[in-house]
């Protein structure tokens, strides 16, 4: 019992890691990499402030709905709403939106500079997501309750 709650722990700060980093530099740079994007469009048009307050709070929104509904669903032990086109559309809007605005934001786009913006946007999007488990006073029951089946969902003998 006192490794499965060792590997609790470690896979609990592992997750606060990622969100306590990942999350505010993804949220930063979506900021800065959507001002800069917006800055190519004409003074005066009012969509040049579109991508750096529209776009955080919509990662945020979207990530965040994601992760609790998967959770919920794991909590509940029904099937994943991952499957659902909309949650999916959502979640390839948010990885396009962050991705293009990186890449249109500096004057040279290169491959480099997209890989480090589907880096970001993926440590992002993953600490957004593992909030609603993170946070979970079931985690523990979830993960006592994933380990004691083998992998075929059955309960050992």
């Amino acid at each position: 019992m006192d490794e499965q709650q060792g590997v609790l722990r470690g896979l609990r700060i592992l997750m606060w890691v990622v969100i306590g980093v990942g999350v505010p530099v993804y949220l930063v740079w979506l900021v800065r990499v959507g001002y800069l994007t917006g800055q190519e469009l004409p003074r005066g048009d009012v969509a040049r402030w579109a991508p750096p307050v529209l776009l955080p709070p919509v990662a945020v929104l979207f990530c965040m709905m994601a992760g609790w509904t998967w959770w919920l669903s794991v909590v509940a032990r029904t099937r994943s709403p991952l499957r659902e086109k909309w949650i999916v559309a959502s979640l390839v809007f948010v990885v396009v939106s962050s991705v293009f605005c990186g890449v249109a934001s500096v004057d040279d786009p290169s491959v480099s500079v997209g890989l480090l913006s589907t880096a970001v946007t993926g440590f992002g999007m993953i600490g957004l997501f593992f909030i609603p488990a993170a946070t979970s006073r079931q985690l523990p029951d979830v993960i006592r309750r994933r380990s004691s089946t083998d992998p075929d969902g059955a309960a050992p003998q």
